[in-house]
């Protein structure tokens, strides 16, 4: 559907990316963009990005097909005479499509005056983002990422998708290489940023825990002066990344000096996390149906965010009481069989994955814990030693049996044989084992699962396979949640 107005002229296009004009008229209009050649609609501009695996100058003639008004090209081979469903197609060729789709989407941001709320770290960020969402939209029309539309493809995106409606807006960051956050806070301007925390993760990309700290602390060092910093008290790297931020900045933490704390915490087994929610000199009782320790910091960070948008503090309470797990983050599934299923497949990193044990640890009590783990991937040199130690790990918190899948799983497996456990509980999945066989035949009421691995290793798909052998509970609710 062609939009009322158009997101760009040629004109446009041409100031914002300094690109030179091979075909058409600057008063040409684009009424939205797209990177894929197979979501052209008539009306859009098609930006040709060139990847490790495709290269979108090889599809230009299908995007002209399918309707494309314009083509932005990196590549001088391409023809500046073609031809579209209306006749001749503008063409504007850039030094780097990649780039200028970045300052598309930074022009275009410029046009709406609304806060925006910019989020890194290591983990938690989607479930910040989305407890923030659950908060601020009580009160406001907001535009939140989604998916994983949270890199230099994503995050333009999403930004395209602004519009006069929208009161506010949240955006995740992601990077796995030195530059990302830079250059994704340089698009989205916000007004807000906030690191959830600073771990191992992408050390194959950044190299130390140095080059990681750098990294995502380069969302404060890009951000406008007038803007806010979100700062976790409690995580030492976050603080170090702070330390030049000389602007406004809203604390959070554990401690009695952090301006966002939570007090009198309570582990409510399958019911989630309990604890007093306390910002400035106000107290509100929080009970949340999501678990975990770690997600009573995502729980303060989405509270700190949001009260630096202004966000009243009945409304913050009110979010995050309401809030959900996300799927495939510390979703708890119930099983006809009365097992439960921690999901928290979407991604992993040692940091991560040690939350995911304690938690599944505490809430196991006196059952059986099973564990099916993928790999931890962009580890570089440390992986190796990493999975060692959390292979112990599982074996000191009392893990009853393991199933590893991914090229470390012979290291995590001799880290759990280190930690005491019997050689008879590892498994390595494979195609002729998937674990199944030992679920049925030892699987107890009460019992618990906990499923994780980096994104790539698709441990969701161990998750799907236990729901259909084991079935879900019927009384379940729609969103993973438990009734009770």
């Amino acid at each position: 559907m062609v939009l009322e107005f158009p997101l760009f002229t040629a004109g446009d296009v041409l100031k914002a990316t300094g690109g030179v004009l091979l075909s058409g008229d600057g008063g040409d209009c684009f009424y939205g963009i797209t990177t894929d050649s197979r979501k052209v609609n008539p009306g859009d501009l098609f930006v040709a990005l060139e990847g490790e695996k495709y290269d979108g100058h090889d599809f230009l003639e299908k995007a002209s097909r399918q309707g494309a008004a314009g083509l932005l090209v990196h590549d001088k081979s391409a023809n500046p005479h073609m031809t579209g469903q209306n006749g001749k197609i503008t063409v504007i060729q850039v030094a780097d499509t990649l780039q200028a789709l970045g300052d598309l989407a930074r022009n275009y941001r410029k046009r709406f005056p609304i806060p925006v709320i910019g989020l890194t770290g290591s983990s938690g960020k989607t479930t910040t983002k989305e407890m923030m969402a659950a908060i601020i939209g009580r009160r406001k029309t907001i535009l939140a990422t989604e998916g994983n539309l949270n890199n230099l493809i994503g995050l333009p995106q999403m930004i395209f998708r602004l519009t006069k409606d929208f009161e506010l807006a949240i955006f995740e960051m992601g990077t796995n290489c030195p530059g990302e956050i830079r250059r994704l806070t340089q698009i989205a301007a916000p007004d807000i940023g906030l690191i959830t925390n600073i771990g191992p993760a992408h050390l194959a990309g950044f190299g130390s825990m140095d080059g990681v700290r750098e990294e995502k602390g380069s969302l404060f060092f890009n951000m406008a002066p007038s803007g806010t910093a979100v700062v976790n008290v409690d995580d030492e790297a976050v603080r170090i990344a702070a330390e030049k931020w000389t602007g406004k900045r809203i604390t959070y933490g554990m401690g009695i000096d952090a301006d966002v704390t939570a007090r009198d915490i309570e582990k409510n087994g399958i019911r989630g996390m309990r604890f007093n929610l306390i910002i400035g000199d106000k107290s509100n009782k929080i009970e949340m149906k999501t678990v975990g320790v770690h997600n009573v910091y995502n729980a303060l960070a989405a509270a700190a965010a949001s009260w630096a948008a202004g966000v009243d503090c009945k409304a913050i309470a009110e979010g995050l009481s309401e809030f959900r797990p996300v799927p495939g983050r510390m979703q708890m599934i119930k099983l006809q069989n009365c097992v439960h299923v921690l999901d928290d497949s979407y991604n992993a990193n040692p940091a991560s994955v040690r939350e995911a044990l304690m938690t599944l640890k505490d809430l196991k009590n006196n059952h059986n814990g099973y564990v099916f783990l993928g790999d931890m991937l962009e580890l570089g040199s440390s992986a190796e030693e990493m999975h060692r130690k959390i292979g112990i790990l599982m074996a000191t918190i009392g893990i009853n049996a393991l199933f590893l899948k991914g090229e470390f799983s012979l290291i995590t497996a001799a880290g759990a044989r280190e930690g005491g456990m019997p050689e008879q509980n590892i498994f390595l999945l494979s195609p002729d084992e998937d674990g199944m066989a030992f679920l049925k035949n030892n699987l107890k009421k009460g019992d618990w699962i906990l499923v994780k691995g980096s994104r790539r290793m698709k441990m969701e798909k161990i998750v799907d396979q236990i729901c259909f052998i084991f079935g879900r509970d019927k009384n379940e609710t729609k969103n993973g949640t438990m009734a009770h």
